[in-house]
């Protein structure tokens, strides 16, 4: 690589070697897309923060898929990578009472059309602990909150899932669509929970916020998210843009429904 001459992906400088000589970003190898590089880019940013992370979070909010796309591309320079966004954001979200957006209470699973099995499920459990349902309720409720905050990244992965089914053809990586989950999660992190609890507790609206309202909230947002970084990050235009995200929204509440199936079992087997 030491020999071959490169166009800086920042800055369009032309260079040989591994790095440019102008911003030092580095030439994207198929080893920078594999998840040691990308856990190695995690710890570097626990490490050394700095104002990296609020621009990269600013990107997010304002050109959702810029970050994923350019991480993507090899232009690493400005910003820090998705994962690394995400980890933060879910540091904040573990460590602090916020609005549990990727947790589910034991009434709002029981809403699940598998409710009839979990049930069952729940009367074997209450009476191995020896207590009675609300007794119970209170403690899968605890412990479920827990578990949910340590598998938000079970969630990414189930929701990159369909993306290289709907963006086959765009030639991404599969690390390319884990990427750009990622950079949704960490979308929905900062506004749908720390966001949304800030603005909620400063104005007294938690009297208005239930399971509708949360829903509403994270549609509409979720939508602004797909469509602007569907646009960005794969390129997709006019009526298959829309039809996409769509598409994708619908994905999304799968994906959730699975993640909370799966939550409610770890959280069973683990009481």
């Amino acid at each position: 690589m030491t020999d071959t001459r490169h166009t800086c992906k920042s800055c369009s400088n032309e260079f040989i070697g591994s790095y440019c000589n102008i911003c030092g970003e580095k030439v994207l190898t198929t080893a920078d897309k594999s998840f040691k590089s990308i856990l190695n880019s995690v710890l570097l940013t626990v490490t050394f923060a700095d104002s990296k992370f609020i621009r990269t979070l600013w990107q997010v909010l304002r050109k959702p898929g810029t970050v994923a796309r350019d991480f993507a591309a090899g232009k690493r320079v400005r910003n820090i990578s998705p994962m690394s966004l995400f980890f933060v954001l879910n540091l904040i979200y573990f460590f602090f009472p916020l609005i549990q957006l990727f947790n589910a209470s034991l009434t709002t699973q029981l809403l699940s059309p598998f409710s009839e099995f979990y049930k069952t499920l729940i009367a074997t459990k209450a009476v191995s602990l020896g207590v009675d349902v609300n007794a119970f309720a209170m403690l899968y409720n605890l412990k479920t909150a827990t578990l949910a905050k340590l598998m938000v990244m079970v969630f990414v992965v189930l929701s990159s899932l369909p993306l290289n089914v709907l963006y086959w053809k765009k030639n991404k990586f599969f690390m390319d669509h884990v990427g750009y989950a990622v950079e949704l999660a960490s979308f929905n992190l900062f506004l749908n929970a720390i966001l949304l609890t800030i603005i909620v507790r400063l104005f007294g609206l938690g009297a208005y916020l239930d399971e509708t309202i949360l829903t509403v909230i994270f549609i509409s947002t979720n939508l602004y998210f797909v469509l602007r970084s569907s646009y960005t990050f794969y390129h997709e235009r006019s009526w298959r843009l829309v039809l996409k995200s769509v598409i994708l929204i619908l994905f999304l509440k799968v994906a959730l429904e699975i993640y909370r199936s799966v939550l409610f079992f770890i959280t069973i087997f683990m009481m």
